[in-house]
């Protein structure tokens, strides 16, 4: 009797342990879910693994070949391409050489100048 009610009790502490917070960290489940996508986004976006490692470095290597290869899989038996990526370069900056106070002074005479012109 003793060794059955030991069994349940101990069936039901166990049990609880995900009440409890003692399971897995969902926060490691959800990073290895970002890794994963961020692979397939590599893969459709015609990037190489490197290339994707190095655009996405201190996230784990090994999530993100798993999201690339699953990515590569389904692209092929769908037969689909994939999409280049584009970054848009930054645009130029303006002109270093003039002072601050140059500048706003002659956005100031530029109205000027065309009313004049009228």
């Amino acid at each position: 009797m003793f060794r059955l009610l030991l069994i349940a009790v101990a069936a039901l502490l166990l049990s609880a342990c995900d009440l409890l917070g003692l399971g897995p960290d969902p926060r490691i489940a959800q990073k290895e879910a970002d890794a994963k996508a961020i692979g397939g986004a590599c893969r459709h976006g015609l990037r190489s693994i490197e290339d994707c490692y190095t655009l996405n470095k201190g996230i784990n290597k090994a999530a993100i070949y798993a999201g690339w290869r699953e990515m590569d899989e389904y692209m092929r038996e769908n037969k689909l391409e994939g999409l280049r990526a584009e970054i848009p370069l930054p645009l130029p900056a303006p002109a270093a050489s003039a002072p601050a106070e140059e500048v706003i002074e002659d956005s100031k005479a530029r109205p000027k100048a065309k009313a004049a012109a009228h």
